[in-house]
C-alpha cells in the first residue's frame, strides 16, 4: 500500500491546479446560542473549545449552513433560532480563486429562508450546493451505521450531488414524481378505482430519473471504494480489513420491469416498493456488518476513513480544496488513532481546517504537532 496520498496525488491533474478556498470571517446573529459574535479565522487550522453547551458544535453548524443553506444536526429551520428571538443571520467572507465572496444565509419566523451570494438571493438553494465546498466530521455520523438505508443514500447523494448539479436536479425530479405516483396509489385506493395509462406517465418518468441516477450512483462508488480503502489502512495501519457495497434493486433488473412486476404490491400497500429509493451502502469489515461486529473504535475509524475520502473525491470534482470540520474529533478514540488523524491533514493538499474539542490543552498539543498556522477560540 503507498504512503498516504501519494497514490492518490499521482492521480491529481497538475495542469489544473487546486483553487484555495478560505473563510475569512463568520458573523452571527441570534443563531442558536449566540445573540451576536464575529469571528476572523486562521487560513489554515481554527479550534474552538470549552465545555459542553458553550456553542462550540454551534460555530462549527454556522460554516455547515454556509455551504448546505442548512444545519447538519438539526434541519428545521425554526430551531435554528435563539429562543426569543425572530429571525437569525449567518454571514461568511470568503476568498475563492483569487476574489472576496460573501454568503448569507438569514431565516425569520413566517418568512422563507433566504441565501444570498453577494447580495443577490438564489432562486433555487440547489443552484448553491458545491459553490462551498465543505466535509463534516461529527460523533453523530454514526447514524450512517446504526440508523436505515435513508441516512446512507443521503450521504452518497450528497457526495455526488457537491460536484454534480445535474445529478441533484434528477434527484430532486426523482423525488417529486415518486411523492406524485405515492399519492396516485393511494387515490386509486381511497377512490376504488384505476387508471394504468395516468400511472404509466409517473413510471416513465421514474425510469428516465432513476436509471440516470443509478448509474451515477455506481460510478461514483467504483471511483470511490478505492480512495475509501487507502484512507482507512492509513488510520488503522491496515489492521482491518473493510468494505462498501452498493445495494440496488436495479443492478440486476431493468428499472420498468420491476415496476410493473411489483404493481400489485404498490397498489396494496399504496407506496411504490421499488426503485432508487431502495437502494443501500453495505458497511463491512472481515465481510461482516460494521455494525453489528465493529468495536465504537473500529466505527469511528471507519466514518473518519469515509469522510476523508469523501474530503478526496470533491477535491477531485470540484478542483476547490474543501473546508473540514471535525466536531470532537477525539471522542472515543486512543491517542494514536488521534494522532494518525492529524497528521493525515499535515498534507498540502488539505486546506482549512475547524476543530472542536473540551480539552483545550490537548487540542493544542496535538495542533502543534501539525507545523501550521493556527488559532486557539476558548467558548
Amino acid at each position: 500500500m503507498p504512503a498516504l496520498g501519494e497514490e492518490w496525488a499521482s492521480s491529481q491533474n497538475l495542469e489544473n491546479p487546486l483553487k484555495i478556498m478560505i473563510l475569512q470571517r463568520l458573523s452571527l446573529l441570534n443563531y442558536k446560542n449566540f445573540e451576536s459574535r464575529t469571528f476572523e479565522f486562521d487560513p489554515k487550522i481554527n479550534c474552538f473549545v470549552g465545555k459542553n453547551g458553550v456553542g462550540k458544535t454551534n460555530v462549527l453548524d454556522a460554516v455547515y449552513h454556509l455551504s448546505f443553506g442548512k444545519s447538519y444536526f438539526n434541519p428545521i429551520t425554526l430551531q435554528n433560532i435563539k429562543h426569543g428571538a425572530d429571525f437569525f443571520v449567518v454571514e461568511g467572507t470568503y476568498e475563492k480563486k483569487d476574489s472576496i465572496e460573501k454568503v448569507v444565509v438569514s431565516a425569520k419566523k413566517g418568512q422563507k429562508k433566504m441565501i444570498k451570494r453577494n447580495g443577490k438571493a438564489y432562486e433555487k438553494f440547489s443552484d448553491h450546493i458545491g459553490f462551498l465546498p465543505l466535509v463534516i466530521i461529527s460523533p453523530s455520523d454514526r447514524d450512517l451505521i446504526v440508523e436505515g438505508s435513508e441516512t446512507r443514500r443521503k450521504f452518497v447523494d450528497g457526495v455526488i450531488s457537491q460536484g454534480d448539479a445535474h445529478y441533484l436536479k434528477a434527484l430532486i425530479k426523482y423525488n417529486k414524481v415518486l411523492v406524485q405516483r405515492n399519492s396516485l396509489l393511494r387515490y386509486f385506493t381511497a377512490n376504488n378505482t384505476f387508471n394504468e395509462d395516468t400511472l404509466n406517465i409517473y413510471d416513465q418518468q421514474l425510469v428516465h430519473y432513476g436509471s440516470e441516477i443509478f448509474e451515477k450512483r455506481q460510478n461514483f462508488l467504483e471511483a470511490f471504494q478505492p480512495i475509501f480503502l487507502e484512507r482507512h489502512y492509513s488510520i488503522s495501519n491496515g489492521q482491518e480489513v473493510v468494505a462498501l457495497q452498493y445495494d440496488s434493486q436495479l443492478t440486476e433488473n431493468d428499472f420498468a420491469s420491476l415496476l410493473r412486476k411489483n404493481l400489485p404490491k404498490d397498489r396494496l400497500t399504496q407506496y411504490t416498493n421499488v426503485g432508487i429509493h431502495k437502494d443501500d451502502l453495505r458497511f463491512e469489515i472481515d465481510s461482516h456488518p460494521i455494525k453489528k461486529f465493529g468495536s465504537q473504535g473500529q466505527q469511528k475509524s471507519f466514518l473518519i476513513a469515509l469522510k476523508l475520502a469523501q474530503f478526496d473525491f470533491i477535491k477531485q470534482q470540484s478542483q476547490v480544496t474543501p473546508i473540514l470540520l471535525l466536531d470532537d474529533i477525539f471522542d472515543k478514540l486512543d491517542a494514536s488513532r488521534v494522532g494518525q488523524i492529524i497528521s493525515l491533514v499535515d498534507h498540502e493538499n488539505f486546506g482549512q481546517l475547524f476543530i472542536s474539542d473540551t480539552h483545550p490543552e490537548r487540542t493544542e498539543n496535538v495542533i502543534k504537532e501539525v507545523h501550521q498556522s493556527y488559532k486557539m477560540f476558548p467558548l
